[in-house]
């Protein structure tokens, strides 16, 4: 006889039905499930663990992912409270997530995606590569020269299909015996390639300005790392740097002669970015007096030609947003924008046209953010490994304390706290007055006279009305953004302000049916003191809701 416990092992045992199915079967069906779905898979047998973690399914599965936009907000200070880095994504339905990046500390600064991994840098001594998706991290130790001028948009991150290397490259401002000598400008790029030993330096064909890249960014476009550097010799007095990844060799680029400035509007102002994967050039003219205010025509110029240096106008914007983010300009067919305290997409249809941003598509308030910081990436969830560089001698281990276990994030960690204890207490309230509700409607549904029970019957409809819906189940505790612990906030407020509201109006109905009852008994000819009685045993019963 064979026991339920028996029968239960031999089909633990058995093979898994799907692993009887062709290989190229098995490969398309996780090809269409998302990374949080293949870690699971993962765990179930070691079978299916090697086929997730394959190099080749791994590839396979990155080219097929979905890609979306990284809206980055860095730490920043606002009314002398600190405000963490954090991070949004708006998926291809342009709707902007609502948990917190994980792997993005509070004092990280980003400066780069690839393939799902992002580069992160950090007030330590070390930058930190992380997978967006699985959570993996790795620390490398910083370039040793000329720490006390580094920046976080000094670094940027990229990936060669060809030679599947990772390089980090960072630009080394002028330093003389590794200690700062020129922040202007630099004389050297210093690349790392994941897995390697150490940095390595490569000196540039000139001294290049270093503030160029910090005001104008620097871009990852087709293996090739560009950015902007001042030329006071050319049309619009500056030209591209470009350095190619797998050569690690430099070369130049020509802007576009065409120019039309305005008298009455200041300099011109240019930023590089990365427009559906072309290398584009914005531009606009700022204000006389602040040059942070953009006026006249946005324009956008795309290099159509690399051989032959040749641009081309893609687009003309009336009315220029506040901030152009970056390196990343644009998702799908919309580009990202900033504008007051939203930030926004606006739809490209055709080419060469003029948009105005006034039709702005809002996707968020960023307030109490400040503006100008905001960067945007494009990215993509991916099952890509870090493990394979971890034993390299730079790697280093995070120090024990940091991230939300710094002291400075105490209060921040506090409110959110407050915040959560606030909602126990008002579930707790709500789950009181429904109760409370359901037996007051119990307790004086009995027999009376018709005009009697009528008046009673409204009263009690004006307790069903008031009556708190069932508060939401227990959500899955994960830390949000915050923008949806802004919004998550407003909306605990106004549930308070309802639940005292259903209270209030509760509490009035049971009065009105406690004197409807009262004068009933009276009328009747029942004694004063068995109308108390009478009453003091239905205030009794009703405890429950004083009491709440």
């Amino acid at each position: 006889m064979v026991t339920g416990e028996t029968s239960s092992k031999r089909q633990i045992n058995e093979e898994c039905i799907i692993n009887c199915l062709p290989g190229d079967l098995i490969e398309r069906i996780f090809l269409r499930l998302p990374v949080s779905t293949l870690l699971r898979c993962a765990s179930v047998c070691k079978h299916w663990h090697n086929f997730i973690r394959d190099p080749q399914f791994v590839t396979s599965h990155l080219q097929r992912a979905h890609r979306y936009a990284l809206l980055f907000f860095p730490q920043c200070l606002v009314s002398g409270k600190p405000y963490p880095s954090d991070a949004i994504l708006i998926d291809e339905a342009w709707s902007p997530s609502t948990c917190a990046v994980p792997v993005i500390g509070p004092d990280d600064f980003l400066f780069g995606s690839c393939n799902g991994l992002i580069g992160l840098y950090t007030k330590t001594s070390t930058i930190k590569i992380a997978n967006l998706a699985t959570g993996e991290c790795m620390h490398l130790e910083k370039p040793a020269k000329n720490m006390r001028g580094d920046h976080f948009s000094f670094y940027s991150f990229g990936f060669h299909p060809m030679t599947k290397e990772y390089k980090i490259t960072h630009f080394l401002g002028g330093c003389v015996d590794g200690r700062p000598h020129n922040k202007d400008s630099f004389s050297v790029i210093q690349v790392y390639t994941l897995g390697n030993e150490k940095w390595k330096d490569i000196p540039t064909p000139e001294a290049l300005s270093l503030n160029s890249v910090r005001n104008s960014g620097v871009v990852n476009v087709d293996r090739t790392l560009y950015w902007l550097t001042e030329d006071k010799t050319v049309t619009w007095q500056h030209t591209v740097m470009s350095f190619d990844l797998k050569e690690e060799s430099f070369a130049m680029i020509q802007l576009p002669a065409e120019r039309e400035d305005l008298d009455c509007f200041g300099p011109r102002k240019f930023w590089i970015r990365d427009i559906d994967g072309k290398l584009c050039i914005v531009t606009a003219q700022t204000g006389r007096y602040d040059a942070r205010i953009l006026l006249g025509e946005l324009q956008i110029w795309t290099l159509d030609n690399m051989v032959e240096q040749k641009w081309s106008q893609k687009y003309k914007f009336t009315n220029p947003p506040v901030h152009i983010p970056g390196p990343h300009f644009g998702h799908r067919d919309r580009i990202l924008t900033q504008s007051g305290i939203s930030v926004g997409s606006y739809e490209l249809i055709g080419e060469n046209i003029e948009i105005n941003f006034s039709k702005m598509a809002k996707l968020l308030d960023f307030s109490p953010r400040r503006q100008y910081n905001m960067q945007s990436y494009i990215c993509v969830k991916s099952l890509v490994c870090l493990d394979v560089y971890k034993n390299a001698g730079i790697v280093r281990r995070p120090k024990q304390r940091q991230g939300w276990e710094l002291k400075k994030w105490e209060a921040w960690e506090n409110e959110l706290r407050e915040v959560e204890d606030l909602r126990s207490n008002i579930d707790k309230l709500q789950h009181d007055l429904i109760e409370a509700a359901e037996k007051m409607v119990k307790m004086y549904k009995f027999d009376k006279p018709r005009d009697i029970a009528e008046r009673v019957r409204m009263e009690l409809n004006q307790v069903l009305e008031h009556k708190p819906e069932i508060p939401n189940q227990p959500r899955f505790l994960r830390r949000f953004n915050w923008v949806e612990q802004k919004r998550d906030t407003k909306e605990l407020v106004s549930r308070s302000r309802k639940v005292r509201g259903s209270f209030q109006a509760i509490k009035q109905a049971q009065d009105n049916i406690s004197s409807i009852v009262r004068s009933h008994t009276l009328d009747q000819g029942i004694s004063t003191a068995e109308v108390s009685s009478t009453g003091d045993k239905k205030n009794e019963e009703g405890n429950l809701l004083c009491k709440t």
